[in-house]
């Protein structure tokens, strides 16, 4: 029976039928994917070597800001269907599939650090008990299959496969694409591995998302794939803005004209102070310094890395064109994080522009819904914190807008006005219009318009 075969057979056999599962690590994308597997009937043990995270999780608090995280975590907990532990070798040895969802850091040179995911896969081997299949759902390098499998295969003797699962979750919308994923992707050379992942992820994929199984090499490339096109296209808008403001033209209407198109689409057109978070940095430098080790030179991601570190100081040239000299300056900032509806602030625009404004010898008066705690651990002195958006503004002598928080949106602008020392706004993210900025009496600076 060839591998299609096998696959369409499994969507037959497993039905809704329970399977064990154990997720090794309960960051964004272990805790997502354990929840929902638990969520679909499944019985799941997620792993974790840190105890206190696992105490927290067992109380059904969060470590982590997810909407949605939470309710799935002490529904299925209660259920009976989730379960914590640090014992790592109970886990492997009561389940059928293990994921790996632990940490690759980005090395000095851009690579992918395997080290975390090596040293759960050689605990995994020393634990088995039987046939497991080994998932790899950390982003991993082209190649990391196989070099799991030549670790398990030296410390055991049970059968098991390996199988490449990549992950597409957006944090601020992760158990949302997990349950309503835009396709699945199942690296696996063995056809009973690849029959297994499917029907665990069937339930997902009802309204006719395609489950797309391949070798691994390629489902290990795809997410690289995915993620560096997204950077691409919002270097490419902030460029395209950089001309519309040399131009006289908006980059608003330019945007609108392009995502028509549906060879393009409207999706990550938006210009601003350029990407950052957990993956788009990490995961265009590791798809650079991985074809560089294979004699290929990725000239377009380069110029796409260049762009963003570069838009990142967009908003200060605008400040010090304004000002004149930053140094005295009080800026009041909105939005911390590097996107709206999480904590997280891994390569967030608001860290050079804030510590770039406190070099200059300006101070900062900040507000961010989510990631106050965050950026308290990464400014040792010039940034004072607020409960509330307007207590940022109170005296100061402008605003920059780095995060798109939706309450952000529709403020009451004759408030800003009365509490704004002078009343400009350095908007990173086009959430306002030229025109009623103006009306309303500000000196509005934005993005490509």
């Amino acid at each position: 029976m060839c591998l299609r075969e096998r696959t369409y057979a499994a969507r037959q056999r497993f039905p809704g039928e329970c399977m064990k599962v154990a997720v090794v690590g309960t960051g964004y994308v272990g805790l997502v994917v354990g929840a929902c597997l638990a969520e679909s009937g499944n019985d799941v043990i997620c792993v974790d070597k840190d105890e206190a995270k696992v105490r927290m999780l067992r109380r059904g608090k969060s470590p982590i800001y997810e909407p949605g995280i939470e309710d799935l975590l002490r529904r299925n907990k209660a259920e009976g269907r989730l379960v914590f532990t640090t014992d790592l070798a109970k886990a492997v040895r009561q389940s059928t599939i293990i994921f790996i969802a632990v940490g690759t850091p980005q090395g000095e040179d851009g690579s992918a650090d395997l080290q975390h995911v090596m040293g759960v896969a050689r605990d995994v081997a020393r634990a088995m008990n039987g046939y497991k299949v080994i998932v790899d759902k950390s982003t991993v390098p082209v190649g990391t299959a196989e070099k799991v499998r030549d670790i398990v295969r030296r410390e055991t003797t049970h059968p098991f496969s390996v199988v490449s699962n990549p992950e597409f979750l957006k944090q601020g919308a992760a158990v949302d694409d997990f349950m309503k994923p835009d396709r699945v992707v199942i690296g696996a050379e063995d056809p009973k591995a690849a029959e297994l992942m499917v029907a665990l992820h069937k339930p997902f994929t009802r309204t006719g998302a395609p489950i797309m199984v391949m070798d691994c090499a390629s489902a290990e490339l795809s997410k690289y794939a995915a993620n560096a096109m997204l950077a691409t296209k919002i270097s490419f808008m902030n460029e395209i803005a950089n001309v519309c403001e040399a131009y006289g033209a908006d980059v608003d209407r330019v945007r609108q004209a392009m995502g028509s198109d549906r060879r393009i689409g409207p999706a990550f057109l938006f210009p601003g102070v350029g990407y950052g978070g957990s993956c788009f940095p990490k995961d265009v430098k590791a798809l650079v310094k991985f074809s560089a080790d294979k004699k290929y030179d990725f000239k377009i991601l380069k110029a796409v890395e260049s762009v963003n570190e570069l838009q990142k100081r967009i908003l200060l040239k605008k400040m010090e064109a304004h000002f004149g000299t930053l140094k005295g300056k009080t800026i009041a900032v909105w939005g911390l994080a590097f996107k709206p509806k999480t904590d997280d602030m891994r390569e967030a625009p608001a860290i050079p522009i804030i510590r770039t404004l406190l070099e200059k010898g300006a101070k900062v008066q900040a507000h961010d819904p989510e990631a106050m705690p965050t950026a308290k651990g990464l400014f040792k002195g010039g940034v004072t914190y607020t409960s509330r958006n307007y207590d940022a503004l109170k005296g100061a002598d402008g605003l920059a807008i780095l995060t798109e928080w939706q309450e952000f949106r529709e403020p009451d602008f004759q408030k800003m006005r009365k509490l704004l020392k002078n009343p400009v706004i350095f908007d990173g993210r086009n959430i306002y219009q030229p025109e009623q900025m103006k009306e309303l009496g500000f000196t509005y600076y934005s993005i490509g318009r």
